[in-house]
């Protein structure tokens, strides 16, 4: 008798672990997480007010209205790249940057505050720069635009664009950065104090305090 059910016992067997796939399978799918759109009126409010609840400081006192910073020292950020932001924003978080500021106002930031302060930022129009030293203006155009052979240094248009537009998602906006920041981040970069970027830290390690500031002054004038 055993015998003559075996095969209606098997088939019962495998139908019901195809049941049980398909049902967790059906499981899966509804509780895949819902990945949620960047909120630019989010960003903007976050970015102009701050969340005090949070603490979270309004980063337009040190950024400037719509990212326009006016302290020399602090990044332009109006149209910068949102992939570029989140990046540096998740860095400051992990530590990977370091900067004493930004790090523990990353801190208070979740992926998503990250994602919504991007998408306004890189929504917002920047104002131009200008280039200040003209003794050297010609020199950073000559190495923005064609790098410097005898020191293997490549040509920064190659990956921030002709016009300092960079290219979404793998290489920020130049144009128009204030020269005290773009000498500032190439003298970490060079020195290792700032580790998030192999390729710009081994750039740099080539170029000299002169071809940073000529380099920081053609940039300022792009746009």
């Amino acid at each position: 008798m055993n015998r003559a059910f075996s095969p209606l016992l098997k088939s019962l067997f495998v139908a019901l672990l195809a049941m049980s796939s398909a049902v967790h399978a059906a499981d899966e799918k509804t509780s895949a997480p819902v990945v949620v759109k960047a909120d630019p009126a989010k960003g903007e409010a976050l970015y102009t007010n701050g969340d005090a609840a949070r603490n979270i400081t309004a980063c337009i006192s040190c950024h400037g209205a719509a990212g326009n910073s006016t302290i020399v020292q602090n990044p332009r950020l109006a149209g910068q790249h949102e992939a570029y932001i989140v990046k540096q924003l998740m860095n400051f978080k992990s530590g990977e940057r370091s900067n004493p500021i930004m790090m523990p106002m990353a801190m208070s930031l979740s992926d998503g505050d990250m994602k919504d302060l991007a998408a306004y930022l890189s929504k917002q129009a920047p104002k131009p720069g200008a280039a200040k030293n003209e003794a050297l203006l010609e020199q950073g155009k000559s190495i923005y635009r064609g790098g410097i052979a005898s020191k293997n240094v490549p040509a920064c248009a190659g990956c921030h664009s002709p016009n300092g537009a960079g290219l979404p998602a793998q290489y920020p906006r130049l144009a128009g950065q204030h020269q005290d920041y773009t000498i500032a981040q190439l003298t970490s970069f060079r020195s290792g104090a700032r580790k998030n970027n192999v390729p710009m830290t081994m750039i740099a390690q080539r170029l000299s305090d002169t071809e940073i500031q000529a380099l920081a002054d053609y940039v300022a004038g792009l746009k």
